[in-house]
């Protein structure tokens, strides 16, 4: 194996990588949040691996250290199937 070399991956393999939707990795390149893809060919877009992996641990370490922006559950009090009822306390 070639060592000390950089390495690219294709968009298969990234997706094994990281597993969000291409839409949402598109948009986070677009703003700079993700490592940009760049072409070998008018036909082949790849990723370079060194990026990716520096981006996955600098997320890792962004939520170790609790400053990782998580979404809120969802409200099960308005869910159409099975609501919540609101009880005394959540008054």
């Amino acid at each position: 194996m070639l060592t000390g070399l950089p390495r690219t991956i294709r968009r298969h393999e990234l997706r094994l990588i990281v597993p969000l939707a291409d839409s949402t990795i598109y948009g986070m390149e677009k703003r700079g949040e993700f490592p940009r893809r760049f072409n070998l060919t008018p036909r082949c877009v790849v990723w370079d691996l060194e990026e990716v992996e520096a981006w996955l641990e600098q997320r890792r370490q962004t939520y170790l250290a609790g400053r990782a922006k998580v979404a809120p559950g969802p409200d099960v009090r308005h869910r159409k199937a099975r609501p919540v009822k609101a009880q005394e306390a959540d008054i």
